[in-house]
């Protein structure tokens, strides 16, 4: 048997799942799924938890400036730049127990098999906990690997707040004290050889197609606004509402408009408004404040520039009597995967005898920021009626050890480049 079958069939399903359980208690909810916010003491657990299963195995542990939580193990080479993987270990408010947390687990359970195999590698391959990949605390999201990556400022990073004004650079320092790691280097980033990250499809493709493997090509470009609504605080019992200026009124007139003006025929274009702040929030008060979330995605660039001129034209018009105004939070530029790493997920999916189809990603992943520093890649498993950021979000123990028997193969492939 070739090192390659030995390192797959070294995939333990069981343990990968348990590993799943595990960290599903951190953070765990009454409707089974996990609140672990980025940079939360939840986080922090986590991070301790897989910090203790790496230490166990002999893996070196170490983090960067931002937080990101890498474990290694070692190569023959090991000045040799490092294969990495991973995902992320934070989630939603009402998350699920597979977004990101599968790519973190899949990544580790790599290491493990190859361990246990007894299969050495020529390069490093390293397992990767990316920082605040969701964005739900602090935004923008998938700042650690942006940050990584250049595409971010860390100083900048630093110095976000979330909703109720704690600071990033408060919330890491706390983060990094109680689960404590091996700073490498103060600034963050280091050469890479390739990425492959592994993660539910969080659609219904694959379940609908009956198939166990997406061999993801590319991920659609995503743009974040902030739309803010200014009007004038005024008595509810005693304020005209002709001579009101309701900021709530005017946000819902403008919303309202954004939706119509986003739908396309073929409904590719993505828009959501996520977060409403009304303000002061009190039931007898007229709304003298309205900010409101957007998040707009869609494969082609020129498709979201137009977009987001129709967006920008809709609060120019139509705010009156109130102001309002809007802000681009984050862009980033649809993702196209290296097609040698496509080719080796793949041929690996095929090799196994698993079911497989070529598809993009809907959703923005940590790999879209690392695809400019190396080839890079992505495996996709189904999830339950493509149900994600939800708590009731499930995969199958069997899916996700088939997605890394497909990971494991493709990083040893890359490994030994």
């Amino acid at each position: 048997m070739n090192d390659i079958d030995r390192a797959a069939r070294a995939v333990r399903e069981d343990r990968l799942w348990q590993r799943h359980l595990d960290m599903a208690k951190l953070g765990g909810t009454a409707k089974g799924g996990v609140n672990r916010q980025a940079l939360s003491p939840e986080d922090a657990a986590a991070r301790n938890q897989l910090m203790g299963w790496a230490k166990a195995r002999g893996f070196s542990v170490f983090t960067d400036a931002i937080g990101n939580l890498f474990v290694r193990r070692a190569g023959s080479d090991d000045e040799a730049r490092p294969i990495l993987s991973g995902s992320h270990m934070d989630s939603q408010p009402t998350g699920g127990r597979f977004d990101g947390m599968y790519g973190v687990l899949a990544a580790f359970e790599a290491l493990e098999a190859l361990e246990d195999a007894g299969v050495r590698t020529r390069r490093p391959i390293e397992a990767v906990a990316w920082t605040n990949e969701e964005g739900s605390r602090f935004q923008p999201g998938a700042m650690g690997s942006a940050v990584f990556a250049g595409h971010y400022l860390l100083a900048s990073a630093l110095t976000v707040t979330d909703w109720k004004g704690v600071v990033l650079r408060e919330a890491l320092a706390e983060t990094l004290a109680a689960a404590p790691a091996t700073r490498r280097g103060d600034a963050p980033g280091f050469a890479l050889d390739g990425y492959v990250e592994a993660h539910i499809e969080q659609g219904p493709r694959l379940e609908n197609a009956g198939t166990t493997i997406g061999v993801v090509t590319s991920i659609q470009g995503s743009r974040r606004f902030m739309v803010e609504i200014l009007g004038e605080e005024a008595h509810a019992g005693t304020t005209p509402r002709a001579a009101r200026k309701d900021a709530f009124v005017a946000a819902v007139a403008i919303a309202g408009a954004m939706q119509a003006a986003t739908r396309d025929t073929d409904d590719t274009l993505r828009f959501t408004i996520g977060r409403v702040d009304v303000q002061p929030g009190s039931p007898n008060t007229v709304p003298g404040r309205v900010s409101f979330s957007i998040d707009m995605r869609h494969p082609s660039s020129e498709v979201l520039d137009a977009h987001e001129a129709k967006l920008r034209a809709i609060v120019a018009a139509g705010a009156a009597p109130c102001t309002a105004s809007i802000e681009r939070t984050m862009a980033v530029a649809p993702t196209v995967f290296d097609p040698d790493v496509i080719g080796l997920v793949r041929d690996a999916a095929r090799r196994q005898g698993f079911s497989h189809m070529d598809m993009p990603s809907g959703a923005g992943h940590d790999a879209m920021h690392i695809a400019g520093l190396c080839p890079t890649g992505m495996v996709f498993v189904p999830c339950e009626r493509g149900i994600s950021h939800n708590e009731v979000e499930n995969a199958t123990p069997a899916d996700l050890a088939a997605g890394t028997r497909v990971l494991v193969e493709a990083l040893l492939r890359l490994a030994n480049r």
